[in-house]
């Protein structure tokens, strides 16, 4: 079975995503809900979910249940969308608008990943 180009760019996308929390990890505490506690070990979970979903996207046999893991996670981390449109201590200087913008993409990602299901 051949993979297509833009698998191996989503593959890309979240493993380098993943890598980020690690490189700027409070960025990411930051926006995540204030009734979740332990910022930064959900941080960690998350950076590392990306990263082993990440890679296991190009591994034929097990890429199907990473493209569900990656559902999983879009839908586990939309409250921290919703966080940040209505909080603005922690918008990082981003118009609402395009905040708005961020919750109907992570539909789109949804359906990107569900195509490799």
């Amino acid at each position: 079975m051949t993979f297509p180009w833009h698998l191996y760019l989503m593959a890309f996308i979240y493993f380098v995503a993943g890598l980020n929390h690690f490189r700027s990890p409070r960025m990411y505490q930051k926006i995540i809900p204030d009734y979740l506690s332990n910022p930064k070990l959900l941080n960690e979970i998350s950076g590392v979910a990306e990263i082993i979903l990440g890679i296991a996207l190009v591994i034929p046999l097990v890429s199907a249940y990473a493209a569900w893991g990656i559902i999983a996670l879009l839908i586990a981390v939309f409250p921290t969308h919703i966080y940040m449109y209505s909080n603005p201590k922690v918008r990082m200087g981003l118009p609402k608008w395009i905040l708005l913008l961020r919750m109907p993409l992570q539909l789109a990602l949804i359906y990107w990943a569900y195509q490799y299901t």
